[in-house]
C-alpha cells in the first residue's frame, strides 16, 4: 500500500504500528470468514455481498474523513478497471482458500511486491539496482520452497495466490496512472465500489440462495475487511511507511494462528523457511523505497 508518510512533526510510529497490526488481523479474520463460508458459496458471490455489505459503511467514513470532495473522481474508468481485477484477483484467492492451509495461501499472497517491482522495470521501464533485484530473488526463491515445483506435494491450487499477487501488483501499478490527484480515501471507496459494480455483473451467474445462519459470515467478512483497510490506512497515515509497513506481515503470524486454531493447520518447516523468505524480501524492498523517497524528498 502506497501512502504518504507524515510529517515528522506528527509522525506517530507506535500508534501507527498498532494499526497496521490491527489492520492485518482484521483482514485476516475476514480471510478466515471467506475460507469457511467459501464451501457453500462461490467467491464472486461472497465479494458481491461483502462489497453491498461494505459499501455504505465505507461511504459514510469517507464523506465524514473527507467530505464530498474525497467522493468526487475524473478517473471512473480507471477505477471501473482496477475493480476487475481486484475481482478477478480475490476470486483467485478464495479459490486458493478452499485448497490450501490459510497460512500458506497468505504467505504466498505476499509476493506481491515481488511482482511490483518487477512489473514496474518491464512495463514502467523504471530502473531498479543490484540490491533490490537480490531481495526479489530471494522473494522468489521462498515462493519456489513454498510452492515446491516438481515435488510429490505440489498442489495447482498454490497457483492461485500466487497469480492473485501477480494481478494485485498489476492493481498497484494502475494507481501510479492516478497519481497523488486523488486521496487514499477517494481510492480505497472506489475500489469497494468497482469491487460491487464489476462482481455484479457475473454473479447471477453463480449465485446460490443463501440461509437466515449464514448471513453473520457475510456480514462478518464485509466487517472485517473494512476495519482492515481503515486501520491500516490510518496506520500509514500516523506512522512513518519506512517504519510500519514491516508490520504488513503481522498477517502470517495471525494466519498461523488462526488456520491452527480453527483447522488444526500446522505449517510445516519448509513452509516456515519460504514464509521467512518472503517476509525478508519484503521487508528489504521496503525499506530500500522509503530510502530512496527519502533521498527525493532531500
Amino acid at each position: 500500500m502506497q501512502v504518504t508518510s507524515p510529517s515528522s512533526s506528527h509522525a506517530s510510529p507506535l500508534a501507527g504500528i498498532a494499526c497496521v497490526c490491527a489492520g492485518v488481523f482484521f483482514l485476516t479474520c475476514s480471510d478466515a470468514l471467506a475460507k469457511w463460508i467459501g464451501q457453500f458459496y462461490s467467491p464472486i458471490q461472497i465479494l458481491f455481498l461483502r462489497a453491498a455489505i461494505a459499501l455504505p459503511v465505507v461511504l459514510a467514513m469517507v464523506l465524514a474523513l473527507g467530505g464530498r470532495r474525497a467522493v468526487r473522481t475524473s478517473h471512473l474508468g480507471l477505477h471501473l478497471v482496477r475493480g476487475a481485477i481486484n475481482v478477478v484477483s480475490a476470486t483467485f484467492f478464495y479459490l486458493g482458500l478452499q485448497a490450501l492451509p490459510l497460512a500458506e495461501a497468505t504467505a504466498i499472497a505476499f509476493s506481491a511486491p515481488l511482482f511490483v517491482t518487477a512489473l514496474s522495470v518491464l512495463v514502467l521501464k523504471e530502473t531498479v539496482d543490484a540490491r533490490r533485484w537480490l531481495a526479489v530473488a530471494v522473494g522468489f526463491a521462498g515462493v519456489l520452497v513454498i510452492v515446491r515445483p516438481g515435488a510429490a506435494s505440489f498442489q495447482m491450487a498454490a497457483l492461485l495466490p500466487l497469480a492473485t499477487a501477480a494481478m494485485y501488483a498489476v492493481m498497484m501499478l494502475t494507481a501510479r496512472a492516478i497519481g497523488a490527484t486523488e486521496s487514499m480515501l477517494t481510492t480505497t471507496l472506489y475500489i469497494v465500489a468497482g469491487q460491487l459494480v464489476c462482481s455484479a455483473v457475473a454473479v447471477p451467474a453463480f449465485w446460490t440462495p443463501l440461509t437466515w445462519s449464514d448471513w453473520p459470515f457475510f456480514v462478518g467478512i464485509a466487517l472485517f475487511s473494512t476495519l482492515g483497510l481503515a486501520f491500516i490506512t490510518q496506520g500509514f497515515r500516523i506512522g512513518p511507511a519506512s517504519v510500519v509497513a514491516p508490520f504488513d506481515y503481522m498477517g502470517l503470524l495471525w494466519a498461523s494462528v488462526i488456520g491452527w486454531l480453527v483447522w488444526r493447520e500446522a505449517p510445516d518447516w519448509i513452509d516456515t523457511v519460504g514464509a521467512a523468505l518472503i517476509v525478508a524480501s519484503g521487508v528489504a524492498i521496503a525499506w530500500r523505497e522509503a530510502r530512496q523517497a527519502k533521498k527525493h524528498r532531500r
